[in-house]
């Protein structure tokens, strides 16, 4: 098989890991100090970098494939399962890093998102992982970002070598539940995913001790759940989120929308999740890193989140009672509960209000929709009606009409 068709195919096959952005690593360049030679090959910051776009809209820029999507396993949920009737092919190390550096050299990409099916075994599929990212760093002085996907059964030492090399390792818990799991992904283990991710948390924080001495995937780890393939609700996806990020600081889950697959097994849903609810689930996630909300408070309406409304004005909807609050006089974090008010927008109304009473025309000049935050705000030159709360009237003049919520699903 020529490299052209492996690549369509491992391409394709790896479309399904959502969790493969770049940031959170150190910063690194490969251009020459004070005249001297260039320091190795590639950046993990700067200008220039082409994306491209899938067709859900994920933005794309890295090279993001499979080492092959041959696999011993066989999960359900997965189009590279053992008993899939799907074209398989298979990389060399040598190929892999050859199509990175040919591609970063062109501008496509800024780096590698490597993931595997298992070949043989846990260990060896580990292991030829790994190669393709020591070659890059040690044969080729590659300084691009380098993202492994870990196999949960591989041995410890393994795993300790790709965060040698990688920017970011990640290990998909892949369902909500061990039940879930052990229903549809029976070869793998739900205790040897903790447990590596227990091993990476103590790695990682070692090496952010000792600082410059050492390395070991300055970005962190990350993992990702499947939506929709399992009868898990929000309120269950998100409680293992919160626990996932409490126990291994994690630094992402990702969310992926269960798509059917070809030829499906009978126990997976025939309908894809929507795409909506992927996007809710990344914000109720936003709001639990950065704002502040519980899980008991984002879902306390119900099991599922509502695709039509957004989850931080959900929330406000069903507390209507603590609006509308002072903007004078609100703490940091009343201010970071109101629908429309971002961290940075906040932060800035804070230092604005040392110096001058808020006004309407002050979050115009900050790009706040001042229709949005208007019933929730109470400013110098606006104090909102009692009317103005109502959640129904909330709903038409906030919420997005039938019609374009039909385009988002």
């Amino acid at each position: 098989m020529d490299l052209s068709r492996k690549l369509a195919i491992l391409a394709d096959a790896a479309k399904y890991d959502a969790s493969c952005a770049s940031s959170g690593t150190t910063k690194r360049h490969s251009a020459p100090t004070r005249g001297g030679p260039a320091r190795g090959f590639g950046s993990t910051e700067g200008a220039g970098i082409c994306h491209s776009y899938a067709p859900d809209g994920r933005c794309i820029s890295l090279l993001k494939v499979l080492l092959t999507n041959a696999c011993a396993f066989d999960c359900l949920y997965c189009v590279n399962r053992a008993s899939s009737n799907t074209p398989r092919a298979r990389f060399s190390v040598e190929e892999v890093v050859g199509l990175t550096l040919d591609f970063y050299r062109r501008n496509y990409i800024e780096g590698l998102f490597l993931s595997s099916g298992v070949i043989r075994s846990p260990d060896y599929t580990m292991e030829q992982v790994v190669r393709v990212a020591r070659s890059l760093r040690l044969d080729h002085g590659f300084r691009g970002y380098i993202h492994l996907k870990t196999i949960p059964d591989a041995s410890p030492e393994l795993i300790s070598q790709a965060g040698l090399f990688a920017d970011r390792l990640s290990i998909n818990v892949e369902l909500p539940t061990d039940a879930s799991l052990k229903a549809l992904a029976p070869e793998k283990d739900a205790r040897a995913v903790r447990r590596t991710m227990a091993g990476l948390r103590t790695r990682i924080e070692e090496a952010q001790a000792e600082k410059k001495s050492r390395r070991f995937a300055p970005a962190g780890q990350s993992t990702q759940m499947i939506v929709g393939a399992d009868a898990s609700d929000d309120r269950e996806i998100l409680e293992t989120s919160a626990n996932l990020y409490a126990g291994y600081r994690l630094k992402r889950v990702y969310y992926s929308a269960f798509s059917p697959i070809p030829e499906p097994s009978a126990a997976l849903p025939l309908q894809r999740a929507p795409l909506m609810r992927e996007h809710r689930l990344y914000q109720a996630d936003w709001l639990m890193r950065f704002y502040g909300f519980s899980v008991q408070e984002i879902t306390e309406g119900g099991g599922m989140l509502d695709l039509r409304v957004d989850p931080k004005l959900a929330w406000a909807l069903r507390n209507r009672g603590r609006f509308p609050i002072d903007v004078a006089r609100a703490s940091r974090e009343e201010l970071l509960r109101v629908p429309g008010l971002g961290k940075t927008t906040v932060d800035r109304i804070l230092s604005t209000r040392r110096f001058r009473a808020i006004r309407s025309v002050d979050l115009a000049r900050l790009r706040v929709s001042v229709a949005k935050v208007a019933p929730f705000l109470k400013l110098a030159d606006h104090t909102p009606s009692i009317a103005a709360l109502d959640r129904e009237r909330l709903l038409e003049e906030l919420v997005p009409s039938p019609r374009q919520m039909a385009l988002a699903l």
